[in-house]
């Protein structure tokens, strides 16, 4: 993943993501850069318009529906559910200690 925000990193600064410069970069962070993976994110990074798949994540991202909150119904059965186990539980301690 870290190939990916140091190519978006060179990006963003408008500089060519090439071997040389992802290797760069991924040292600079003190990391053992490994070629085969700088190789590979270079090459899957080729064809693509960088621009064009931010701003369609971006859409997405407005677009995508909010999750419905639960309703506060439920939630206050579940809790009078727990007391009673809650009460139970104190019922047998004092039985121990009598």
């Amino acid at each position: 993943m870290e190939y990916v925000y140091a190519a978006m990193l060179l990006h963003s600064l408008g500089k060519e993501i090439n071997d040389e410069t992802l290797k760069s970069v991924i040292s600079a962070t003190g990391a053992q850069p490994d070629e085969a993976q700088i190789k590979s994110v270079v090459s899957a990074l080729k064809d693509v318009d960088i621009e064009k798949v931010i701003s369609e994540a971006q859409i997405s991202a407005v677009a995508a529906p909010a999750p419905a909150a639960a309703p506060q119904h439920e939630s206050k059965k579940e809790e009078k559910k727990e007391e009673p186990k809650a009460e139970e539980a104190a019922a047998g301690l004092s039985s121990l200690f009598g």
